[in-house]
């Protein structure tokens, strides 16, 4: 088993914090009174976006999909009471340009959702729902939109892939 550290350290006097990383990089965070940078909360979402859109890129080349843009989309909702203010629905979706292959795009979406994205099993196994779908935009013109999959909530991890297969048939 890995095991990831963070050690985050204040700045001054007001809630400004700077975390290094396992791997050796800084991230600032902070509150909305200080403003010099994301808010923890945040970060949440950053993770999300950066995870599923590694995937997602990976698997598009390994697939020898030629696209020419890519972007990921990430809304995320929180609740507002009671406190903590956890994230109870997550909306990603990838946006590609290109001539490549819808069933290619979805299908590496789902990949990702179900079986590779490391922060969609740990936020789909809580309170959190989250609705992965694409939209490409073809080489032709032609745009397509479909939702893969829904995660969570209170999924166990290791049954995402397993869930996400029972769901399609």
């Amino acid at each position: 088993m890995a095991t990831t550290m963070v050690n985050a350290s204040l700045d001054g006097e007001s809630s400004r914090f700077v975390a290094r990383t396992g791997s050796g990089h800084t991230v600032v965070m902070d509150n909305a009174e200080g403003d010099t940078g994301p808010r923890p909360a945040e970060l949440l979402v950053v993770a999300q976006a950066g995870c599923t859109a590694m995937d997602v890129v990976s698997i598009l080349r390994k697939k020898r999909q030629r696209f020419t843009r890519y972007e990921v989309r990430v809304a995320a909702e929180q609740r507002d009471d009671p406190p903590p203010h956890v994230f109870e629905r997550i909306r990603i979706v990838h946006a590609v340009e290109g001539p490549v292959e819808v069933e290619a795009v979805r299908r590496a979406v789902e990949l990702s959702a179900t079986r590779y994205c490391t922060v969609t099993g740990n936020l789909s196994s809580g309170v959190t729902e989250i609705h992965h779908a694409y939209l490409v935009h073809g080489a032709d013109g032609e745009e397509s939109y479909g939702e893969v999959v829904v995660t969570g909530p209170s999924e166990q991890p290791e049954a995402l892939g397993h869930l996400a297969a029972a769901r399609s048939a």
